[in-house]
């Protein structure tokens, strides 16, 4: 390591408090600094070169080092650096990119309300709700339901939505009404002998009668990802989602669909509900929104949660909420030429036309001794590890099987992530056949590796 990544890393240790970080173990092990980015891959400041098979956090749509966004980020820049969207206020590039989202959006969703992350887009929608539910003289209907593993953020409203435990723990969340379901899982969640449909039906079943339960004038909205993702990558089971929106029509329930990591065509599909059938009240976008250049999510509705917000707008004189940056110009003008070269290149058909030999290429490490299912679609996928394929029983020490996969795959030069029981992928939708087949190559030997290392442990 030179002088000067150590001097980096010293600093980074002595001052920065990480996300997602064990704080002790980063004291003794030190960070990662990343100094370049090029296309999929990047650079640390030891020299070493990684293909970002994450798309950082699955977000980077055109690569590390797309000009085009820096350029569109300049000119904004010189123009108009900052201005606020408060009261009447509005700049071009706002404008033109909530035009632009209403547009490519599915039919109805006519509505944008620009927040600066998938946590505060969320936030936001919970409030949303209840304002509308307010106006409507129906203050009881404030409860949402979520599913057991899914992630929708981190703040205290959409911390609570959020299925997982380790965002819960020691937090004291959930802290809003939300009822969490059963997983949509089939491999794990599945009873012997239970088809895909029978299982659909049973967790629907389950809704109804949370629903019955909690009382349908109580509930105000199901959230879903239309594909699971940070909490361990899980694609829906046959009809879940078409069975599960007629549902919450019936019972008079909003359906927020959160594509933070779904959108722009990483599912293989323009948004992920429009790959599983179905049109939600509310749909909410981040991540490849500007390929995380910059911070930005939006949130789109239709016309009748519009209708009923903006009644109560007018009555009590504002609506009383939005955030410093909303809008931010800059992140805007960004957007936008995001959008124009995702669409210009193809870039969400290039992930349709790739995820057959993504998903295939992987789907051969089920013969893999510490491989339960390899599961995906689209240029998203996930690999979870078992201590018995038979049983599907995981390992006794939760996490700990991913984590070293994620770090053989380091070793090989790939950057994937472990979450929970599995190791996500999730490259940037520039990959081309050629950086398909050398990650499926990376971490097919990281998996090699880590079946030999489980075994030297003792621990299959």
């Amino acid at each position: 390591m030179n002088k000067l990544s150590n001097s980096l890393a010293a600093a980074d240790v002595a001052h920065s408090f990480h996300p997602y970080t064990n704080a002790r173990a980063h004291e003794q092990n030190g960070p990662m600094v990343m100094v370049k980015g090029d296309g999929v891959r990047v650079h640390d400041s030891q020299g070493n070169e990684y293909i970002e098979g994450m798309a950082g956090l699955w977000s980077v749509a055109v690569g590390f080092s797309e000009k085009r966004l820096g350029a569109a980020a300049a000119k904004q820049f010189e123009a108009l650096p900052y201005y606020q969207t408060f009261a009447h206020k509005a700049n071009e590039p706002q404008i033109r990119l909530a035009e632009k989202l209403a547009e490519m959006t599915p039919e109805g969703l006519n509505h944008v309300f620009f927040t600066n992350s998938g946590s505060e887009a969320n936030d936001t929608v919970i409030k949303m709700v209840w304002f509308m539910n307010n106006a409507l003289g129906r203050p009881q209907k404030k409860k949402f339901l979520s599913r057991k593993k899914a992630y929708h953020g981190i703040t205290i409203a959409s911390g609570s939505l959020t299925g997982l435990a380790g965002n819960h723990n020691d937090f004291d969340l959930p802290f809003l009404p939300v009822v969490h379901l059963t997983t949509p899982h089939h491999w794990r969640e599945g009873r012997d002998g239970e088809s895909e449909e029978a299982f659909t039906d049973r967790l629907i079943a389950e809704a109804e009668e949370v629903i019955e339960r909690e009382g349908a004038d109580t509930i105000a909205a199901f959230i879903g990802e239309p594909v699971m993702g940070a909490g361990g990558v899980f694609p829906p089971p046959e009809g879940y989602w078409e069975k599960m929106v007629a549902l919450c029509r019936k019972h008079d329930i909003l359906v927020v669909s959160d594509e933070v990591i779904n959108g722009f065509g990483r599912t293989g599909a323009r948004w992920g509900c429009e790959k599983y059938g179905f049109t939600p009240d509310i749909l909410v976008t981040s991540k490849q929104l500007t390929s995380s250049y910059l911070p930005l999510s939006a949130i789109v509705f239709n016309d009748t949660v519009y209708d009923a917000i903006a009644d109560n707008t007018a009555k009590l004189g504002t609506f009383g909420h939005g955030f410093t940056t909303s809008g931010h110009p800059i992140a805007c003008a960004v957007a936008l030429e995001n959008i124009a070269i995702i669409e210009e290149r193809d870039l969400m058909g290039n992930a349709a036309r790739l995820s057959a030999p993504f998903q295939e290429g992987l789907a051969a490490f089920a013969d893999n001794p510490i491989v339960g299912e390899v599961r995906g679609t689209g240029l998203i996928a996930g690999i979870e590890m078992v201590a018995d394929k038979g049983s599907k029983r995981s390992f006794s020490k939760a996490g700990a099987v991913p984590a070293q996969v994620a770090k053989f795959a380091q070793a090989e030069g790939l950057i994937a992530r472990n979450v929970y029981e599995t190791i996500a992928l999730c490259p940037p939708l520039i990959v081309t056949e050629d950086d398909v087949q050398e990650i499926v190559s990376r971490m097919g030997r990281a998996l090699e590796r880590t079946a030999e290392w489980v075994k030297a442990e003792g621990l299959a």
